[in-house]
């Protein structure tokens, strides 16, 4: 079984867990709509895509 020979210290310890926590995803207002959508996806209520109709949009 392995143990480990030193005590992990609390900065090594958090150092590591620096890189788990969630990234925030990026929200902008749509200039057709003005409703909140992510970025570079399409908007599915409307179809557009970048100022262009995409997809059929949704009734």
């Amino acid at each position: 079984m392995a143990v480990p020979k030193k005590k992990t210290s609390k900065s090594k310890r958090n150092m590591r867990r620096a890189h788990d926590a969630l990234s925030t995803t990026n929200w902008v207002e749509d200039s057709h709509t003005g409703e909140a959508k992510r970025r570079h996806h399409i908007d599915l209520k409307t179809g557009m895509y970048k100022g262009r109709q995409v997809i059929e949009a949704k009734d």
